[in-house]
């Protein structure tokens, strides 16, 4: 796991300039032999990348990030991604994020998954994983709708599994 950062470094325009349009990222075309094939991702300099499992009916994000930024590429299931701007108070927009597809969430978006079916997906990030960094990056927001679904609140009990050690969305 990496080591908690003292201080997350600001977004700078350069950083900026080299992201994808916020949404579903259209992915380069795979390398493909008789071997199989090779699909790039992310060609970004990033510190995390964290394998989440989601359970069918469950909730995760319902925040933004000040700095971070993450990808999220879909190994399994499907993701309906709710985002907006933070602060605009609008009704959050709805994408379907399936099997083989990837988002992008840049800062200062309020984002939240839903996951209708058992999901795995790699998560892709500008900055550490580590409770602390995390922590003082985020800022939970309610606004999608959440009745009926499984979630997760500050304070609630966590389990580390001894194979497993992933924080966040």
């Amino acid at each position: 796991m990496t080591k908690p950062s003292s201080k997350i470094p600001d977004v700078t325009d350069e950083e900026r300039a080299g992201w994808p349009a916020h949404g579903v990222v259209k992915l380069e075309k795979p390398f493909v032999d008789v071997r199989g094939k090779i699909q790039p991702l992310v060609d970004e300099m990033m510190r995390s990348a964290v394998l989440i499992d989601s359970k069918a009916g469950s909730i995760r994000a319902n925040h933004y990030h000040k700095t971070d930024w993450h990808y999220c590429y879909v190994i399994s299931g499907q993701i309906e991604y709710f985002h907006r701007p933070t602060g605009s108070g609008k009704a959050p927009e709805l994408m379907f994020i399936n099997k083989d597809e990837m988002v992008f969430t840049p800062p200062m978006i309020d984002h939240g998954m839903r996951f209708p079916v058992d999901t795995i997906f790699l998560t892709l990030s500008r900055n550490p994983r580590d409770q602390a960094t995390y922590e003082a990056d985020v800022v939970r927001v309610e606004f999608m709708p959440t009745e009926g679904w499984v979630s997760w609140q500050p304070g609630d009990i966590q389990s580390r599994d001894e194979k497993a050690e992933s924080v966040g969305d």
